[in-house]
């Protein structure tokens, strides 16, 4: 019996912040790839290995967590003042489908690093030595993202000192700006789209909770971590061993997305995992991170504990990193009141593996909160490059 060869794909799989993803230019894509529709999915599922029932990734690319699990196409921009286009792909794990719906904040980091890599930015726009200002365009949200990129005599300059909890080994610095980030290219636009700070959203069959929901870096779902039973500083075997609490984190969420509009049925969330977050929040105390060493209480301003994918995440997104950073801004929020309330620029906030420190300025405009600028700084670093193969009739 004939089987179908397999086919070679120019690929490059990168570190980006604490997520890895397969990088495309769109232009390697096989044709019928370079459009939106199944036969992308089916490649972008088949090159990281899902769906997996095992949930472990061995014959793919992914690596069985949502952290790891992720697809980017990058092509020159289709938008003026704007280097390159930046379309990405979570690929869920055991079910057979690529979800569009919002963007990797960590992977925007790789994303600048690979589009100068990959010959996608204006030469005339690289400097021989300093910092390249890249200009992205996130096309899953129509947002613009600035990625100051160090390069070293032309190239990227990846290595360096700059240390960053959940990443083993110190990189080159690359300081992300998400421009405008106050709603995340939903339907009305608001960045608190149920037209509140603090709703009580009501979960069926599990409760009723203060909650801040906020579209800003990515849509996310915020509680307090009383609420639910815990304290903000547990880590990842705490609520990943416990289907029960991670089935209760779900229905929280889903019930957060039909408040927020994001969904018009439950059954609709499903298929949209990677949208909107949920996290909880707590005031500051003192834990051991993953990696044992002690967060004291005094070095952060809050505690922030966010699911991917239907996980604990074992750091924090970038996105959400981004909406914690935005909700801290305005006085009021669940977020901000766990910080310590009043105007702030910035927050240190402490997560699974360390901490991170993300600022954002808000304003009001109208009578409606408004973020134009959030910052905050990752790394990226090549692991690989070269091709990445398939069965020819898997997609």
């Amino acid at each position: 019996m004939a089987h179908a060869a397999q086919i070679k794909i120019p690929a490059t799989y990168m570190r980006g912040g604490t997520s890895k993803g397969v990088f495309f230019r769109l232009q390697d894509l096989p044709e019928r790839c370079q459009v939106p529709g199944a036969a992308r999915d089916k490649l972008f599922m088949r090159v990281i290995g899902s769906p997996d029932p095992y949930s472990a990734h061995i014959d793919g690319m992914g690596g069985a967590t949502s952290s790891t699990s992720k697809c980017v196409i990058l092509s020159k921009s289709s938008q003026p003042d704007h280097d390159v286009d930046y379309l990405y792909g979570q690929v869920s794990i055991d079910k057979a489908f690529v979800d569009w719906s919002g963007n990797c904040g960590n992977l925007s980091t790789a994303a600048g690093a690979f589009a100068l890599q990959a010959g996608l930015v204006d030469p005339a726009r690289i400097p021989e030595n300093g910092m390249c200002v890249v200009r992205i365009w996130q096309a899953n949200i129509q947002k613009t993202i600035i990625a100051h990129v160090p390069v070293s005599h032309g190239q990227v300059q990846e290595t360096g000192d700059f240390e960053l909890d959940g990443v083993t080994f110190p990189a080159a610095e690359i300081v992300l700006e998400f421009l405008d980030p106050s709603d995340d290219g939903e339907e009305g636009g608001s960045m608190f789209p149920t037209g509140n700070l603090v709703d009580d959203l009501e979960v069926p069959g599990v409760g009723t909770f203060k909650a801040t929901m906020i579209s800003a870096g990515i849509p996310t779902v915020f509680v307090n971590a009383e609420d639910i039973g815990y304290q903000g500083t547990e880590l990842r075997e705490t609520i990943n061993g416990d289907p029960q609490q991670l089935a209760r984190f779900e229905q929280i969420r889903v019930a957060g997305a039909l408040r927020m509009g994001l969904i018009k049925t439950a059954e609709e969330a499903a298929t949209r995992q990677h949208t909107p977050k949920i996290a909880f929040v707590s005031k500051p105390k003192s834990y051991k991170a993953s990696s044992g060493k002690t967060v004291e209480a005094r070095e952060v301003d809050l505690l922030v504990r966010a699911l991917s994918m239907g996980k604990l995440h074992h750091a924090m997104m970038g996105t959400c990193a981004v909406a914690i950073g935005t909700a801290a801004a305005v006085p009021g929020t669940l977020v901000n009141l766990a910080a310590g309330g009043g105007e702030r620029e910035a927050v240190r906030f402490g997560h699974p593996s360390g901490t991170l420190r993300v600022g954002a300025e808000a304003s009001q405009v109208d009578g409606e909160w408004v973020v134009k600028k959030a910052i905050m700084s990752r790394s990226a670093r090549i692991l690989m490059e070269g091709w990445v193969r398939v069965p020819g009739d898997s997609f």
